[in-house]
């Protein structure tokens, strides 16, 4: 009951984060969703719904769903052609960082090496869809682009073997180098081997299933939700990395989804809007959780020496990562100067950093220690927002704007309205069709007021249905206005390049509403 009613309760915030952030569209929804959190910590009757932090459950309930569907955003060809690169980028570039993070933590900070190293361990994995966030209606350099999303869908794994390795280091008062090692490769290879094999078993039974008069679209789409979830706990039980393991599953998802775009058409769309949905709402959750856990931990404590500590910490460890990242954009992948700006300002951090420093338990690091590890961390993390957030409105070409956008894309969805309201009125209709078709076609408009909406959705509540005839020709009135929809937006299409992803959308949802025409009414 305890993990429903937070369960509920996150979602809820999460649902009024995403919804802020569409009235205020120039703010991240990330930062909106911390200040949800903050708010929810500061409120002890909401604070007091959700339950304590469980590490084990947000990795695998929130963050494993997370990178399998970035991993199926991602083409599989894209990494194999880029595999030396991503190496060097999880494995070289998470070792030197993790070495200049720890050792500038212990010389200014005066932090023992072993906990200085905790804490640049936790601080290498970095986050795509907090990226995404923060880049939001900006022109990213292409290669950066790649390359950051790459880093991000592998680099988890190393940042928990470094972590795993710092741990013992502080209990046992030394390094095991060929344990580390040995870990890493049974780890990542391990876990890379089974998300291959796992995803191709559950893809050839899944096309065996479409293939067959077994097939159907809400057994599916459970298998397809359920996947990163069952994969994620297989792999942890064999001791093999299940984020590797869900990251490969979601690539090959990818590759399978590109094949079988006409022949299982309605389970791939609706995979997909799962996956947004899904995605949208996790990731606000996790924003929501770091604001929340900031709270719950300096509580009555903001005001002591600590805080000093916990600010110079997350800025060092922040420092530390750009400057690597930065000198080996420019010396390893050979960027220019802004693209290697741009690459070590966009190691955005988020889900897996704030869930590997809450795996710690409070009592193995000691209270004080435990809460310079999340509260340092927590301060990476904002940093890691903010900063590149301010910086890259002045570094980077800026898109459209939303509300730029909006205004051309109103005018657009209007014009087109009227093309289809006109070849109504020149096709023979009974009039009681005819009216409803003016009407449903008004509301596509959005000019038809709510007050007007429920008038007319009361009216019609106890109005005889049409008749067979009737809605045949209501069918063929509503393909062909929205053929003369379609066919517009292909010609303005092509004369307002720079609005062409939001003409595709508004193109998107004139076949949507075609599809659901097509689709026969109950009687």
């Amino acid at each position: 009951m305890e993990l429903m009613i937070s369960t509920f309760t996150l979602a809820i915030a999460a649902a009024i984060s995403i919804i802020i952030a569409q009235a205020i569209d120039k703010v991240s929804v990330n930062y909106i969703s911390m200040l949800v959190g903050t708010i929810i910590g500061l409120i002890p009757f909401l604070n007091s719904q959700i339950a304590s932090f469980d590490s084990e459950i947000f990795m695998e309930l929130i963050v494993a769903p997370l990178l399998f569907f970035e991993g199926q955003k991602t083409r599989i060809h894209n990494i194999s052609r880029r595999i030396k690169e991503i190496i060097g980028l999880t494995v070289v570039m998470v070792l030197l960082a993790l070495i200049v993070g720890g050792f500038s933590i212990h010389f200014l900070a005066g932090i023992s090496l072993p906990l200085a190293f905790i804490i640049g361990s936790i601080s290498t994995p970095t986050d795509a869809t907090a990226s995404e966030a923060v880049t939001n209606g900006l022109r990213m350099p292409r290669r950066v682009t790649t390359s950051l999303k790459a880093e991000s869908l592998f680099n988890d794994a190393s940042g928990i073997i470094l972590l795993n390795m710092s741990l013992l280091w502080f209990a046992n008062g030394y390094i095991n180098y060929g344990q580390t090692i040995y870990d890493f490769f049974i780890s990542s290879l391990g876990g890379a081997v089974l998300g291959f094999a796992a995803a191709w078993i559950i893809i050839i039974f899944r096309q065996s299933l479409i293939r067959s008069r077994f097939n159907s679209l809400n057994a599916q789409n459970l298998i397809y939700v359920l996947t990163p979830l069952a994969l994620y706990a297989f792999a942890e039980e064999l001791h093999v990395s299940g984020i590797i393991a869900v990251v490969v599953a979601g690539l090959l998802h990818n590759a399978e989804s590109q094949q079988s775009l006409l022949l299982n058409s309605r389970q791939i769309h609706m995979g997909r809007d799962l996956q947004n949905l899904i995605s949208d709402i996790f990731n606000s959750m996790v924003f929501i959780i770091l604001g929340l856990m900031m709270v719950r931990i300096s509580r009555n404590k903001l005001f002591n020496g600590d805080l000093s500590k916990w600010i110079l910490v997350g800025f060092i460890v922040y420092l530390a990562n750009l400057l690597v990242r930065y000198i080996y954009g420019r010396l390893i992948i050979r960027y220019d100067r802004r693209e290697s700006t741009v690459f070590s300002l966009g190691g955005i951090h988020g889900a897996v950093t704030l869930a590997l420093a809450l795996t710690i338990n409070a009592t193995f690091l000691g209270t004080k220690n435990y809460n310079l590890v999340i509260m340092s961390e927590a301060v990476l993390i904002i940093l890691s927002m903010l900063v590149p957030t301010i910086v890259f409105q002045f570094i980077l070409p800026h898109e459209v704007s939303d509300e730029e956008a909006h205004i051309v894309i109103e005018k657009i969805r209007n014009e087109m309205v009227k093309q289809a309201l006109i070849s109504i009125h020149k096709m023979y209709l009974p009039k009681r069709v005819k009216r409803h078709v003016i009407y449903t076609l008004l509301n596509q408009k959005r000019v038809v007021k709510t007050r007007e909406y429920m008038r007319v959705l009361f009216k019609t509540i106890d109005q005889p249905n049409l008749t067979k005839s009737e809605q045949y020709l209501q069918r063929l009135a509503f393909f062909r206005a929205f053929a003369v929809e379609r066919e517009y937006l292909e010609m303005i299409g092509q004369k307002e390049s720079k609005y062409r992803t939001y003409i595709l959308s508004l193109y998107n949802d004139v076949l949507l509403a075609e599809s659901l025409i097509i689709e026969p009414e109950d009687e």
